[in-house]
C-alpha cells in the first residue's frame, strides 16, 4: 500500500466507525411495542337451548301407491274411444275406454231370443205334463208316458234357467265394453290407442295409481323392533318423510300403519309402512325418501346449531363465549341431529352463546367479536348470549 492510501484510510476511519454505531442503533430500535394483543376474531354466535326434541330413527324408504291397477279389457273388440288423457286424475267408475259394443249387443239380443223360445217351450211342456198327470189317474195313459212328459217339462225349465244366465252374461259383456277405472287415482300413459283390437284378458290398457292417500315402505334394524312395538302400543307412531336430498322444512308427516310379522333373514331388518295424506302430490310412486320415525320426545334436550359442532382429533367440541368475551373450547357428545339443530351432552348449559361461524379464526381463550350483535365492532362483553344468538338456525360456516 502506498503512503497516499494509508493517509486516506486513516482519514476515513472515524467516519466509518460512527456510521456503524448509528446503523446498529437503528437496527436495534424497531417499532414501538403495542399496548394490546392480537385483535378479536370476528364470529357469528348461536345459542345453547334446552327444548323438546324428538327421538328419531332414520331410514330410506320408497313411495308406493296403496292401489295400483293395470286396467285390462274383459271383452274383445275394437277400441272406438279413449276418454282420458295421459296423466289425468280419474274417479272410481269413470269411463276410460269404449270397445265397439255392436257385436256384444247382438249377442245379448240372441240370448234374449233364445230365452223367449225356451220359455215358450217350457210352458208348453209344463202344461203337457199336467195333462198327463190327470190322465194317468184315469188310466188313459201309462205311468211311463206321464213320467216322460214331466221329464220333458223339467228339461225345458232348466233350459230357461240357462238362457237367463246367458242373457245376464251378455248384459255383463255389453257393460264391459265401457272400460272404467276401478279406483280413484292418476292414469299413466295410454298403452293402447283408438282403433286397435284388444282381446279379453289381454295386455293392460293403462295403469292407474292411487296417490292420495299414499304409503312409504321402509325397513328398520331388528334391534329397533322392540322399541317401535312398545311405542306403538298407544297412538300410532309419527313418521316424517322428505324427498332424498330435499331441503329442511319439506317433511310430510304421516303415521305408521304396518309392521311385518318377521325379520328378513338376509338383512336383519323389519319391513314397515307409513301412510300419508298426499293432496298436494308431494310424494310420488317410486320416489326415494328419507324417513324419520319419531319414537319419543325428549322434553329438555340441550341443542346447539349443528354448524357449531366441530370434529377434532380428540372428538367433537364447540366454542362457548364466556362472560369476558373469550372463546372457550368445550367438549361435547353429539347424540343426534334434527333438522339444523344438534342434540348434545357435555360442558355446555342452557343460554350460553356458542360460535357458529368463524371458528377457523378462533384461538381457545382468545377474544372474539360477535358480528351482528349489539355493539358490533367491539369484543363480546358481559356474557349476554341471548343477544349474541343470531342466527340460531340455518347459520352456515
Amino acid at each position: 500500500m502506498t503512503r497516499w492510501n494509508l493517509r486516506r484510510a486513516a482519514a476515513l476511519a472515524p467516519a466509518l466507525l460512527l456510521g456503524g454505531i448509528f446503523g446498529v442503533a437503528a437496527m436495534g430500535a424497531g417499532p414501538a411495542p403495542g399496548k394490546g394483543g392480537p385483535p378479536p376474531a370476528p364470529v357469528v354466535a348461536g345459542q345453547v337451548k334446552a327444548q323438546p326434541m324428538p327421538v328419531l330413527v332414520k331410514a330410506v324408504g320408497t313411495v308406493e301407491p296403496i292401489e295400483s291397477v293395470a286396467v285390462r279389457p274383459q271383452v274383445g273388440g275394437v277400441i272406438t274411444r279413449v276418454a282420458f288423457t295421459d296423466g289425468q286424475d280419474v274417479k272410481a267408475g269413470q269411463a276410460l275406454f269404449q270397445i265397439d259394443p255392436r257385436p256384444l249387443q247382438a249377442a245379448l239380443d240372441a240370448a234374449r231370443a233364445q230365452l223367449a223360445r225356451d220359455h215358450a217351450q217350457a210352458a208348453n211342456a209344463a202344461a203337457q205334463a199336467e195333462r198327463y198327470a190327470r190322465l194317468v189317474e184315469k188310466d188313459y195313459v201309462t205311468r211311463e208316458q206321464a213320467d216322460a212328459a214331466r221329464t220333458q217339462a223339467d228339461v225345458f225349465a232348466a233350459a230357461v234357467q240357462a238362457d237367463q244366465a246367458n242373457v245376464e252374461q251378455a248384459k255383463l259383456n255389453l257393460a264391459y265394453a265401457t272400460v272404467t277405472s276401478p279406483v280413484a287415482g292418476r292414469t299413466g300413459a295410454v298403452l293402447v290407442k283408438k282403433g286397435n283390437v284388444v282381446a279379453a284378458g289381454g295386455g293392460p290398457l293403462v295403469v292407474v295409481n292411487q296417490l292420495d292417500p299414499i304409503r312409504v315402505a321402509f325397513a328398520l334394524p331388528a334391534t329397533q323392533l322392540a322399541e317401535v312395538r312398545r311405542r306403538q302400543s298407544g297412538a300410532p307412531l309419527v313418521v316424517r318423510v322428505r324427498p332424498s336430498g330435499g331441503r329442511d322444512g319439506e317433511a310430510v308427516a304421516g303415521r305408521l300403519v304396518f309392521v311385518d310379522n318377521a325379520v328378513a333373514a338376509n338383512s336383519g331388518t323389519v319391513a314397515m309402512k307409513a301412510e300419508f295424506a298426499n293432496g298436494d302430490d308431494a310424494l310420488w310412486p317410486g320416489q326415494f325418501v328419507d324417513v324419520e320415525v319419531e319414537l319419543a320426545v325428549e322434553p329438555a334436550a340441550l341443542t346447539v346449531p349443528a354448524v357449531a359442532v366441530i370434529t377434532g382429533q380428540a372428538g367433537t367440541f364447540v366454542y362457548v363465549i364466556d362472560e369476558a368475551g373469550k372463546a372457550q373450547k368445550k367438549p361435547v357428545t353429539l347424540l343426534r341431529t334434527v333438522g339444523g339443530l344438534a342434540v348434545v351432552q357435555g360442558e355446555v348449559a342452557d343460554g350460553q352463546a356458542v360460535i357458529v361461524d368463524g371458528q377457523m379464526r378462533v384461538v381457545p381463550g382468545g377474544a372474539v367479536m360477535v358480528k351482528g350483535a349489539p355493539g358490533q365492532g367491539k369484543p363480546a362483553e358481559g356474557g349476554k348470549p341471548a343477544e349474541a344468538a343470531k342466527p340460531v338456525e340455518g347459520a352456515t360456516r
